[in-house]
């Protein structure tokens, strides 16, 4: 029998200053599109798209700047070029988020929020203690740790060629 977690269902990001883990990015070349994909502390996820390309198929250069302030600050480096689309995965940000109203373009009769952010600088790390998944989330996405290896020390034989010291390692 399988156990399947129950949800509390869509949480939107609470107004105010977040820091946010980015736990994965997509790319669609063809079209453009642009998404990252962030939680925050409380596991609360949050996402942001950017259109690189306009309607007419050519560059945007609103959505190239905004994307490219918001990577140099992920990174913590204004001096980068241009990145791979990966390269701020596991990144942290912080951020100003700021609630937006509008009216329903499904219903006029209702109102939707948006969760928007503005003032953005870099962060290190959650600045509370994060739930376990705010930091596992997107794990499929995490760089891999390099491998614990340890060399023994080289076995000197008596009167024999030793490799290791031949070969410097």
């Amino acid at each position: 029998m399988a156990r399947i977690t129950m949800t509390s269902g869509f949480s939107l990001v609470p107004e105010g200053t977040q820091v946010f883990r980015i736990y994965n990015v997509t790319y669609d070349e063809e079209f453009g599109k642009l998404t990252v994909f962030m939680v925050n502390a409380q596991g609360i996820t949050h996402k942001e798209n950017f259109s690189l390309k306009d309607k007419n198929d050519q560059p945007n250069e609103k959505a190239y700047n905004a994307f490219s302030y918001f990577a140099k600050t992920a990174l913590n480096d204004f001096t980068v070029e241009d990145i791979d689309h990966t390269d701020i995965i596991n990144c942290y940000i912080r951020a100003e988020v700021i609630h937006t109203k509008l009216p329903s373009n499904k219903d006029p009769n209702k109102t939707v929020t948006f969760a928007n952010l503005g003032d953005k600088s870099p962060a290190d790390g959650f600045d509370t203690t994060p739930v376990p998944a705010a930091l596992t989330m997107g794990a499929e996405n995490a760089p891999k740790a390099a491998p614990k290896t340890t060399t023994p020390p080289a076995q000197k034989k008596s009167g024999g060629l030793n490799l290791d010291d031949l070969l410097g390692s």
